[in-house]
């Protein structure tokens, strides 16, 4: 199956929608909503249903994330590290 293969995209870009993650990784919404089941089920990651609305059109989805996982920090200066 491709939960690791959508678990590893959660964990590098974060916050999706299924229908983004689908897209992306070049699967069928079903595939990924099968694995995100299935990683929900594990306690890997966190969904929820949402509806959003494109151009007045009602569109559900399930929104997820990784839990327990934290990116690290981009690399260069930070906001408040120069000298004052």
């Amino acid at each position: 199956m491709h939960t690791t293969e959508v678990l590893l995209h959660l964990k590098k870009h974060g916050q999706l929608l299924d229908s983004e993650i689908a897209e992306t990784l070049g699967l069928p919404l079903a595939e990924v909503r099968q694995a995100l089941s299935e990683l929900s089920a594990r306690g890997e990651i966190s969904k929820c249903s949402v509806t959003k609305y494109n151009q007045g059109a009602p569109f559900e989805g399930w929104l997820c994330r990784a839990l327990g996982y934290f990116p690290r920090a981009a690399p260069g200066r930070k906001p408040g590290s120069g000298k004052s």
